[in-house]
């Protein structure tokens, strides 16, 4: 009786082993779809690399980037904390996710980007820093966007967001790209007031995406304020 009462607890203590094994994630690199490289960035300028990718299952939870800069290049690894599929919290349900990627103030040049190299994920791409025509830290005003609203079958997106005063106003939306895969919209506002009171206004700007760029996807890069973007894959389906 008191052998099989001790192969019982062995039992028990290894099945407890495991769930705790289980339950204890472990890091590691995540599929990489697209790198996008937006153009429009000076050497005053937060710069950002827009990664999209996905997590294959909901093992994987919070993604994460780690950054290691280097002379003309930037190594980025993007992690997910992975847990042992024997968790049951862990339905098969794959999650894809756009990841704005912050570099900094760089230096003018062109850069190297590996994204999770020597890694059957590995993608490479290039980023072109142009030199500042000021010292300011951002010679723009952006607007405060926060979403940007799509339509299935249109040209036609909405940028929703809120201004932080009613002394701005919409001066132009201007548009350039990097003659692959991004649009980089710049929503640019103008000063009508020289007193400013802090009020949250909320604002809807209609931008319509050009036809110029071949790609099935697209990436729709809206900057905003404080060297801040938003981002979105745009379906790219009536420009070929």
């Amino acid at each position: 009786m008191k052998v099989k009462n001790i192969i019982i607890k062995v039992l028990i203590a290894f099945m407890a082993m495991g769930v705790a094994v289980a339950s204890v994630p472990v890091e590691v690199m995540v599929p990489i779809e697209d790198v996008y490289s937006p153009k429009g960035f000076d050497s005053n300028d937060n710069s950002q690399i827009i990664i999209s990718g996905y997590l294959p299952n909901l093992c994987h939870r919070a993604p994460k980037s780690i950054v290691k800069m280097e002379p003309g290049k930037v190594d980025i690894k993007i992690v997910s904390l992975k847990y042992d599929p024997s968790n049951p919290y862990c339905p098969e349900m794959i999650v894809p996710f756009v990841e704005a990627i912050d570099l900094g103030v760089m230096d003018k040049g062109v850069y190297d980007i590996v994204v999770n190299g020597k890694s059957v994920f590995e993608k490479r791409a290039s980023l072109s820093v142009d030199e500042a025509s000021s010292d300011a830290v951002d010679e723009f005003v952006y607007a405060g966007v926060e979403y940007i609203e799509k339509s299935a079958g249109s040209r036609r997106v909405v940028l929703k967001g809120y201004n932080p005063s009613d002394c701005f106003v919409l001066d132009e939306i201007d548009v350039m790209d990097n003659g692959k895969d991004v649009y980089s919209i710049m929503p640019k506002m103008k000063q009508i007031s020289d007193f400013c009171a802090l009020k949250m206004v909320p604002f809807e700007y209609d931008f319509i995406v050009p036809e110029k760029l071949k790609a099935d996807k697209v990436l729709l890069h809206v900057r905003s304020v404080q060297g801040k973007s938003v981002n979105s894959i745009f379906l790219n389906v009536n420009a070929r």
